[in-house]
């Protein structure tokens, strides 16, 4: 067994500030030689990175290169041209690698720092809602590779995961609902009363506690499964049907995030949860109603099945030739590994919520 050293989380809660806490954990002898290399896109360049600096004193001399927004950085290209800006600075296995940023920026740093002479120490501060959930969280880095979503990656447990809310107030709303859907999954894998109370709107997906449970819920279940061998699969959830139609609808012009098309997602694999293992339908409805509200649910046609049906078949988590997704009997019990026919998957393309 590989044993792989989990993540110090670093969370919204308590009287300190995470980005002060997160100061006098660089100023410990553990980071004494360290040389700080931040990774940042256009908007946290401008919105995050003069407030990162000003909080900790151990960033003030550090080096920083700024990557394309979005899935956009998520290439071997950019890892390359990343590595190659950090062998011209001299940065040598003593470099920490920083990522201030959404998802795909944690991403391509956690990739980029496992390459960089055979692995260095990385940090993620993670500055949309789904990256403080999720992405940031659990060392799984990877870049896209010809048109298909996280192919090529490492398991690179970031050394500390800082996680402030504050970052939030810097997002336009569209940032905050793709977010909210990737907190609504943790909490139906995992605590059947928060997802409740999100979908009900009794408790706000972006606020500080609501953050660190969801933190806490994914840090746990990595603990259980580092290297995504079982559980952690439960993570799953919603993701095989929704990377495909994110893929998808880029591929068609019509863009969606990953957030919403997780959310998709997870109707689909709801509504099939409800016809296999006989998922409550109240729950169902009520996740819909919430879906509803912030997401025009798409209209699939018969020729969008089949190419809908490859994305899936790309799908890393698959064996045997057999589409598996994650599918629930009820919330908090999460099945892995089912294996879905394609006249399954076509049928619940076609019909979408209705049951």
């Amino acid at each position: 067994m590989v044993y792989m050293k989990q993540s110090r989380l670093i969370l919204p809660t308590g009287r300190v500030a995470p980005l002060a806490r997160l100061g006098r954990a660089l100023a410990s002898k553990a980071y004494a030689d360290a040389k700080f290399f931040l990774i940042v896109d256009e908007n946290t360049y401008a919105h995050c990175l003069p407030e990162v600096v000003a909080r900790v004193a151990a960033f003030e001399q550090a080096e920083f290169v700024e990557v394309p927004v979005g899935e956009e950085c998520k290439s071997i290209e950019i890892a390359a041209q990343v590595w190659q800006t950090m062998l011209e600075s001299d940065a040598d296995t003593n470099t920490v690698v920083v990522s201030l940023g959404g998802g795909a920026v944690c991403d391509l740093g956690g990739f980029v720092a496992a390459g960089y002479k055979r692995g260095v120490r990385n940090i993620n501060i993670p500055t949309t809602l789904i990256a403080m959930a999720d992405a940031a969280i659990g060392g799984k880095t990877a870049v896209d590779l010809g048109g298909v979503k996280n192919p090529v990656g490492f398991f690179k447990m970031p050394d500390i995961v800082c996680v402030d809310t504050s970052f939030l107030d810097t997002l336009p709303d569209a940032e905050v609902v793709a977010g909210a859907f990737e907190v609504v999954k943790t909490a139906a894998v995992a605590d059947a009363d928060l997802f409740r109370s999100l979908v009900d709107g009794a408790s706000a997906c972006a606020s500080a506690p609501v953050v660190a449970r969801v933190a806490e819920i994914k840090q746990a279940v990595v603990g259980a499964d580092p290297n995504d061998h079982g559980i952690r699969h439960i993570l799953n959830f919603g993701h095989t049907f929704g990377h495909a139609v994110e893929a998808h609808r880029a591929a068609a012009g019509k863009p969606v995030s990953h957030g919403v098309a997780v959310g998709i997602g997870m109707a689909l694999a709801l509504r099939l949860s409800v016809l296999k293992l006989g998922f409550p339908r109240d729950d169902y409805d009520r996740y819909c109603r919430f879906l509803t509200k912030y997401v025009d649910f798409p209209r699939f046609t018969l020729r969008d099945t089949e190419a809908l049906l490859a994305l899936m078949r790309n799908d890393k988590k698959n064996r045997g030739g057999e589409i598996l997704a994650v599918l629930m009997q009820r919330l908090g019990e999460p099945v892995i590994n089912i294996a879905l026919s394609d006249n399954e998957i076509r049928d619940t393309f076609l019909k979408g919520m209705a049951l």
